[in-house]
């Protein structure tokens, strides 16, 4: 499924577009794993936005991020997320506002439970 984004790389004066291609389900049959991979997407097309020549398959934990699912004008939802890099969002997704962001939730605290079981320092 494509999920269309808009990207925005702080200190710079516009924003781009970009398409995912994350998962082959429709948001409203999303699982959790579904939506960590859509966060994942997210994440590393900011980061080819600001640095074109990063490793694609580069390692990415879903810490050390703000976001927040919102209802679309027109109908749906996206998700937004915000780091120090700058913001990315995705949508409008036809699903659920709050399924969608228990699914992040969960998709977070996920991620960060795996963290301290490995020590691992990766933040994205």
């Amino acid at each position: 499924m494509d999920i269309q984004l808009d990207i925005w790389v702080r200190g710079e004066n516009h924003a781009t577009t970009a398409v995912i291609e994350p998962v082959a389900r429709e948001p409203r049959a999303w699982t959790t794993n579904d939506v960590s991979a859509v966060l994942v997407g997210m994440l590393r097309a900011l980061e080819r936005a600001k640095f074109p020549e990063a490793d694609q398959d580069r390692p990415v934990s879903l810490r050390g991020f703000s976001w927040i699912v919102n209802p679309f004008e027109d109908g749906g939802v996206v998700i937004a997320l915000e780091l120090s890099l700058g913001a990315v969002v995705a949508g409008p997704l036809d699903i659920a506002e709050r399924a969608l962001s228990t699914m992040i939730e969960s998709a977070v605290a996920g991620e960060r439970a795996s963290a301290l079981r490995t020590g691992s320092d990766t933040v994205h």
